[in-house]
């Protein structure tokens, strides 16, 4: 039986341990064969590329020429032909990983700057033969010294990528081929916690050094989940290749196949199961090609083929907490629209800058596309940069369910709101409003509320669209009778009760009674019931609810 590498991102141990390898080497033909200067390319986190990286370093690395001699036998980058086999070991290669450098606790860059530093001297401390050779500039050694004893400066810092590449051009008289695997993970970290500005100066500095009019690189190959351009990292950088989700070259590389995936399931005799692996943790799609979520992948074969939401467990979902950090009607009707399987149209574009993100919803959905929350549906216009996108799985799906739940409160649970929608549709008007008082005592901040009615219509709403469940249509806002009703909830089955409710909003406690009555008389009076009557739903229970601040009265008729 195959052993699954869960957790496992270097490429000789896979190898030398025979774990089930999805053969990507043709990847190195590629490169090979055409390579730009810099190719950056862009994919959700725990879709191989760390693996990819070290697979690179272990073909090319002069250092490690005789340990690699074998881990390519029978692969697809041996049977491309000796011409190609020839280039193994040959180069100098740096494969700097900084998918590490992020922490929710640090407060500050300077914080982070401890640990980069720290880093860089681990990092360095391999390197220390360079500094043997005599003939090596003196000042480089000085400036590597600073880095390996952990003392450099943060401008010593962010040109300490470069000054290695010169010692190394020197020490072999060849040129450097530079790896950095998930150059934006710091960046990310920052810009979630606070202390963007400081971080993004930083990288500029460190990756521009090494990246433009660097007579020591042969070319250089960046991972990360997203292009960070108009900060000018790249800028400058004519011969920068970005293959994001939205390009086809190297479209396979990450992530697997469906043929792939055909190949793994025969492997550990459970063909049978792709239908339910299709479901769980396919829909990607990179350019015009089908991906499956390989770290989804790879844990439901090992764990008996059960399926488990395995991918968002592996680390934060900072982002997605970001989309649901702020609460609105039309927020909360694009994530219903996605949680009932409807795509939504965006423009878009490849590069991201995060300052935009509050201000541009192009933005923040080029970010959960990117990041592996979306995926694309349909290119509508491929010149005018038109989507439409779309929740990839049934993985991501309960991803986002479990996030907007976190997003409420520690004292709210899935429990809690199953309670609420049960006593709703009985018609329990008391302990409904008892339930209700609860979520808001726990969610909602009297500066939130600020007596605002449309601010607990866009909060009831966004309850009911998401966690009602999908034998329910609910409907905001919509004419009926003779006016528009707050909010309807509609079975889908005729037999099945119906509700409406109507929002009032209280100046004082001693008013929301009458408030609530008010609120009963104009569904009523306006008839909102008209709307139920039409699609044949007879029995209707009618809400009229007053709010004053986290205080909250319900009246019910039917």
């Amino acid at each position: 039986m195959w052993k699954m590498p869960i957790g496992i991102d270097d490429f000789a141990k896979i190898r030398d341990e025979h774990y089930y390898f999805v053969d990507k080497t043709d990847f190195i033909r590629q490169l090979i064969d055409e390579h730009s200067a810099v190719t950056l390319i862009t994919r959700p986190r725990r879709f191989g590329k760390t693996l990819t990286m070290s697979m690179l370093e272990w073909f090319f690395s002069i250092e490690k020429e005789a340990q690699s001699r074998h881990l390519f036998d029978g692969l697809a980058i041996e049977r491309a032909g000796d011409a190609y086999m020839a280039q193994r070991g040959q180069y100098p290669v740096i494969f700097l990983s900084l998918k590490d450098i992020k922490n929710p606790s640090w407060t500050s860059w300077e914080r982070m700057l401890s640990f980069v530093r720290l880093y860089f001297s681990r990092f360095f401390s391999k390197y220390r033969y360079l500094c043997q050779d005599e003939a090596i500039d003196v000042n480089w050694k000085r400036l590597f010294q600073h880095v390996v004893d952990g003392v450099a400066t943060e401008d010593e810092l962010a040109l300490s990528l470069s000054n290695l590449m010169a010692m190394m051009q020197q020490y072999y008289g060849k040129k450097v081929i530079l790896l950095v695997d998930e150059y934006d993970a710091p960046i990310q970290q920052a810009w979630e916690s606070g202390y963007y500005t400081g971080c993004i100066g930083f990288m500029r500095q460190f990756l521009s050094s090494a990246l433009k009019t660097n007579d020591a690189l042969k070319f250089a190959v960046l991972t990360g989940v997203t292009r960070i351009s108009k900060e000018s990292i790249f800028s400058g950088l004519n011969n920068l290749d970005v293959c994001s989700v939205l390009r086809d070259r190297y479209a396979d590389v990450f992530g697997f196949t469906e043929a792939e995936i055909q190949k793994l399931l025969e492997a550990v005799h459970h063909s049978e199961k792709l239908p339910e692996l299709k479901r769980w943790y396919d829909g990607y799609h990179i350019g015009r090609r089908e991906i499956y979520n390989p770290w989804s992948v790879v844990n439901y074969v090992a764990n008996d083929c059960q399926a488990r939401p395995y991918w968002v467990r592996t680390s934060g979902n900072g982002i997605l907490q970001h989309l649901l950090s702020h609460v609105d009607e039309l927020r909360i009707q694009t994530v219903q629209n996605l949680l009932n399987g409807k795509s939504i149209r965006v423009t878009l574009d490849d590069s991201l800058v995060y300052s935009e993100i509050d201000r541009d919803p192009g933005a923040l959905f080029n970010l959960l596309l990117t990041t592996g929350y979306l995926t694309v549906d349909q290119v509508l216009s491929l010149s005018d940069d038109r989507y439409a996108l779309r929740i990839p799985n049934e993985e991501i799906r309960k991803l986002y369910s479990t996030e907007i739940l976190n997003s409420l409160g520690k004292d709210v649970t899935k429990n809690t709101f199953d309670d609420l929608f049960d006593y709703l549709l009985n018609g329990e008007a008391e302990n409904f409003a008892l339930q209700l008082q609860q979520i808001l005592k726990a969610v909602v901040s009297v500066y939130d509320a600020a007596n605002k009615e449309s601010f607990y219509h866009g909060f009831v709403l966004g309850m009911t669209a998401l966690f009602l469940g999908k034998d329910y249509a609910v409907e905001s806002n919509r004419e009926s009778g003779y006016g528009r009703f707050d909010l309807a909830i509609f079975p889908k089955e005729a037999n099945r009760v119906g509700v409406i409710m109507e929002f009032k909003v209280a100046a004082s406690e001693g008013e929301m009674e009458d408030k609530a009555k008010e609120a009963l008389q104009q569904i009523e009076d306006r008839e909102y019931i008209t709307e139920f009557q039409k699609r044949g739903i007879k029995e209707v229970w009618k809400y009229g609810i007053a709010f004053c601040g986290k205080k909250i009265v319900v009246g019910r008729s039917s």
